[in-house]
């Protein structure tokens, strides 16, 4: 069986997307971590993976982050699957199914792609923690014990503001805040600074991934935390990444849209990599 494969970016958060709606592919962790592999692979932050929807929609999608793990959500990933899927239906508008939610996406002039990733949660059930305790009294004593902020948007993140970027360790403290054991399923760990009253400058630690030159769920998540704890008082943000930029739009009915740029780097054939 021949599985074509297409690699696409979100602002250099790149991707293998597979079409598994009509032929059921089979991916263990190791064959996941193989397309990955940035040396011997393909080189990908997360795969994802195509299947028949199960509601009314255009599909199914599961990511798969580099290093064999599941998430259940993935904004850029998002876009570029909305992206591919509105070109195949000769459409503007697209609903996608991932096991967080069903999402609405709509084509932008110059490829850029909105999605509407759902709405955030800040319950410690909900992001998930391990036990029940006071959400707004974590803390790991990271830059003079600045507190940080946590929020499900479809998958779980930590964002600490901070005044310098730069003086952050993101190497050495993601995996750590990452696998506490605090956070059952693992957390996204996010560093932003307030540039003014809608820009932010984003750093991430993906779980399962590392650091990634832009991700959108953790854009997602720091406009809402940012709004959160006032420190911006206007509803849309410009989140600046090493990969560019995101607009992220926190509505007043809780729903978060993100708008940005996708490219198409290459398609192919993954058979050899297994």
């Amino acid at each position: 069986m021949i599985i074509n494969y297409t690699k696409m970016h979100g602002l250099k958060n790149d991707f293998i997307i597979i079409d598994a709606r009509e032929k059921k592919i089979s991916l263990n962790k190791n064959k996941i971590k193989k397309i990955a592999n940035r040396k011997k692979g393909l080189g990908c932050d997360q795969v994802v993976i195509l299947e028949k929807p199960k509601k009314k929609t255009s599909a199914f999608i599961k990511f798969y982050n580099s290093d064999g793990s599941t998430t259940k959500a993935c904004g850029n990933a998002a876009r570029c699957v909305a992206f591919l899927l509105m070109k195949e239906n000769k459409t503007k508008k697209i609903s996608i199914e991932t096991e967080s939610a069903l999402l609405n996406a709509s084509l932008v002039k110059n490829n850029n792609v909105s999605v509407d990733i759902g709405k955030a949660y800040f319950k410690w059930n909900q992001i998930p923690l391990k036990k029940k305790i006071n959400v707004d009294e974590v803390d790991f004593k990271v830059n003079k014990h600045i507190k940080p902020t946590l929020v499900n948007v479809g998958n779980p993140h930590i964002i600490f503001f901070v005044k310098n970027l730069k003086k952050i360790n993101l190497k050495k403290i993601g995996p750590k805040i990452e696998r506490n054991s605090l956070f059952p399923e693992r957390i996204n760990v996010n560093f932003a600074k307030i540039l003014n009253n809608n820009k932010i400058k984003l750093r991430v630690w993906e779980r399962g991934s590392g650091i990634t030159k832009a991700c959108g769920t953790g854009a997602s998540a720091t406009t809402v935390a940012a709004i959160k704890n006032k420190l911006i008082n206007k509803r849309m943000c410009h989140i600046h990444m090493e990969g560019g930029k995101l607009k992220i739009e926190y509505k007043k009915n809780g729903h978060i849209v993100m708008t940005g740029p996708i490219k198409i780097i290459k398609k192919g054939v993954l058979n050899n990599f297994f």
